[in-house]
């Protein structure tokens, strides 16, 4: 009996723990992390775009997320997405729903902008979102991923105002001023997509006349 409650008291331990807990000592990322940083810097071309080479520097919120296996206790999370929340730019004229129909070519390209030698892109090609690749939105397109939440009636159900608008917009932006270390990229933060890009894509999940939001 006394065995038994010693092994149910350290199981209860062992999950009480976090699953990536780092040990004592141990350099952030874990022992081999200055090892693999090498590794993965070295596999890229010397003559890679100047954008994609400045990527490879961490900014304070990767290098803590990485450092927390993607879950930083909450004081620190706290403070990553209010550091992220100070990122957000908004365009220009101040409006924030653009043309959906703008929007839903954006949300399909997942080509643009990608590194590529053998078939470099052309200039001008249109850098998207990929929103596909994580969300379902339109009913016509069946190949989605489900990463991400379906965001199939987005305005439909949540309506078009000024609080959801604005929350779109800041959600693609900057995710990370939401959720610290989530999956969802950075689209403005790192210029991925331009601000008057952002208003379009919120266009398109918020606009009625949006395939997204139609049966």
């Amino acid at each position: 009996m006394k065995l038994n409650i010693a092994l149910f008291a350290a199981l209860g331990l062992a999950l009480a723990a976090p699953v990536f807990a780092q040990k004592t000592g141990e350099a952030p990322g874990g022992k081999y992390a200055g090892e693999a940083e090498q590794i993965f810097r070295t596999s890229f071309r010397a003559d890679n775009p100047s954008y994609w080479m400045k990527r490879l520097e961490q900014d304070e919120t990767m290098k803590t997320c990485q450092q927390y296996r993607d879950n930083p206790p909450r004081p620190i999370g706290q403070r990553l997405e209010k550091l992220n929340a100070a990122t957000i730019r908004y365009p220009v004229d101040g409006k924030l729903v653009g043309d959906w129909k703008e929007g839903e070519k954006l949300a399909a390209v997942g080509s643009g902008g990608h590194i590529g030698f053998i078939q470099p892109d052309p200039a001008g090609r249109l850098r998207g979102g990929n929103c596909y690749a994580c969300h379902q939105l339109a009913k016509k397109e069946v190949a989605y991923g489900t990463i991400g939440p379906s965001l199939r009636h987005f305005g439909k159900i949540r309506g078009n105002s000024d609080d959801i608008v604005k929350y779109a917009y800041d959600k693609i932006y900057n995710s990370n001023a939401f959720t610290a270390c989530t999956n969802m990229p950075r689209f403005g933060l790192h210029s991925w997509l331009a601000p008057e890009q952002i208003t379009h894509i919120v266009a398109f999940l918020v606009d009625p006349e949006s395939p997204v939001n139609k049966d």
